[in-house]
């Protein structure tokens, strides 16, 4: 079962942060393209919300932009083709522990759907093919970012095998989503009503669904015990 996970990233060094932050009003949307002769990756920008001259200023003095184009403009809408002066591992990779694992992190099974460019980091929104791929990133940006905040997080048919657990879908996207955001940690990193949000449901709809899916797993763990010829005994009466 795929998971599309919607997450905000706080790392001022990731590309173009700079830029966002000096048009702290526009609204800048980034799309990367594919790697020109083994050079960085060209990125295709529209930023909305703010004049040509004050745009191309902030790229004039972005130290991450080596040339661009302005592709088109209107209403208040302008789309650029920037060239980097730098590599993502060159970006980023002397302020991240472990940098190496950015190309585990390249050759990661996801598809960016969106990327948003804040003054304060990235907003993301990632389709992972299986919960592995999305733990593994969410562990290295964790590590790293000054903060990782997951908004949304939920299951999408057709990315990979559905797990034998007797749960069902909105229930798994409910464990996982508590899971990723630190609910059954000690102590907890988020709220019932938190993870709720992040759901778009009420908290008493999330209680529910979380005592049902770990009702579900419980009778799982020993029905499989059973199978096992390992039953587990209750108290004695």
């Amino acid at each position: 079962m795929g998971l599309l996970a919607e997450y905000e990233l706080c790392f001022e060094h990731l590309p173009l942060v700079e830029v966002a932050a000096a048009l702290p009003e526009a609204t800048l949307t980034v799309e990367v393209g594919q790697p020109n002769q083994g050079g960085p990756p060209p990125f295709d920008v529209d930023i909305a919300g703010e004049t040509e001259d004050a745009i191309e200023d902030a790229f004039d003095r972005a130290a991450f932009v080596e040339r661009y184009s302005h592709i088109e403009g209107g209403d208040g809408r302008h789309r650029y083709r920037i060239t980097p002066s730098a590599t993502m591992d060159e970006q980023i990779g002397g302020h991240v522990d472990r940098p190496e694992r950015l190309h585990e992190l390249a050759d990661n099974d996801s598809i960016v759907d969106y990327v948003e460019v804040t003054p304060e980091g990235w907003r993301q929104q990632r389709w992972f093919a299986d919960r592995s791929a999305f733990e593994r990133y969410c562990e290295f940006w964790r590590r790293n970012a000054d903060a990782f905040r997951l908004r949304r997080l939920r299951e999408a048919d057709g990315f990979g095998p559905t797990p034998a657990n007797g749960l069902t879908d909105r229930q798994r996207e409910a464990l996982a989503a508590a899971h990723e955001m630190g609910y059954f940690e000690v102590p907890r990193r988020s709220s019932l009503g938190d993870v709720a949000d992040a759901l778009d449901i009420s908290a008493s709809s999330l209680s529910e669904r979380l005592r049902r899916a770990q009702s579900s797993l419980v009778e799982s763990a020993l029905d499989e015990a059973e199978r096992d010829g390992r039953p587990l005994k209750g108290p004695q009466s």
